[in-house]
């Protein structure tokens, strides 16, 4: 679990489309370097957000690489960089397919115990992506108009309510559910502190939705569709006991 609060931005040291190595397993793999700030305390199981999306780390480079995952894992650590391997449903999903060398990465460590909750709950796990179709100055801020490839996600995207873009917890000013976009606003801080802030129009970034959203619209569709089984839907019984009532009071 992630703030969306980046705390530090990390530079690709390579990104290997197929790393032979046994660190890189044959697949896809990325390497993170300038990053030794939140790699002191990396225990084994901790979890490091990566423009927004969540691999399990390994304690010291000693360790012989094993997957923590499901599909996931950092394979190689030193003191100011480490590598993962990515899986071809994360590519597909995620813009870490755009990466190249020396591209800058928001990057968090997962909450602990003491940790001040200045964004959100985010998961680390990216929804889809969206492009920059509009990026507009507003004094010393950046208006940015976003399009998602998926546009279903719209409907958890609210006005006043939490969004996550490369891993940053960002405050939507404005929703177009019909015309598919929506808007954030950075000021001049957070321009500096997170990648989005040297993006332009036609580039991409990650996109996790509030998972609050989520949660309640399963909940309300379960609620008002009964149970399996066949059963009459909830809202279906309640429409028919009021025109029952309706017929009785004639």
């Amino acid at each position: 679990m992630f703030t969306g609060i980046v705390e530090t931005i990390g530079t690709v040291s390579a990104l290997e489309i197929h790393d032979a190595t046994s660190s890189g397993g044959g697949g896809t793999s990325l390497t993170i370097s300038d990053c030794s700030d939140i790699l002191n305390d990396a225990h084994l199981g901790d979890s490091i957000s990566i423009n927004g999306t969540s691999y399990p780390t390994l304690p010291h480079p000693a360790n012989p690489p094993f997957p923590t995952g499901t599909c996931l894992t950092i394979t190689s650590l030193t003191p100011s960089a480490f590598k993962v391997g990515i899986s071809p449903e994360t590519l597909r999903r995620t813009n870490l397919s755009s990466l190249t060398a020396s591209s800058p990465l928001n990057l968090e460590r997962a909450v602990s115990a003491s940790t001040r909750m200045g964004g959100h709950f985010v998961q680390g796990h990216v929804d889809t992506v969206a492009g920059i179709v509009a990026k507009t100055p507003d004094g010393n801020a950046f208006t940015y108009r976003l399009r998602p490839r998926d546009a279903g996600v719209l409907r958890y995207v609210v006005e006043k309510g939490y969004v996550t873009l490369d891993g940053a917890s960002l405050t939507v000013t404005r929703v177009e559910d019909g015309e598919g976009w929506f808007e954030v606003m950075l000021i001049a801080y957070t321009q500096e502190r997170v990648v989005m802030g040297g993006k332009g129009v036609g580039e991409e970034v990650n996109v996790e939705v509030d998972m609050v959203g989520k949660y309640v619209e399963k909940s309300v569709r379960g609620y008002f569709e009964g149970r399996e089984g066949g059963e009459m839907g909830v809202l279906e019984k309640m429409v028919g006991r009021m025109v029952e009532e309706r017929l009785k009071g004639r």
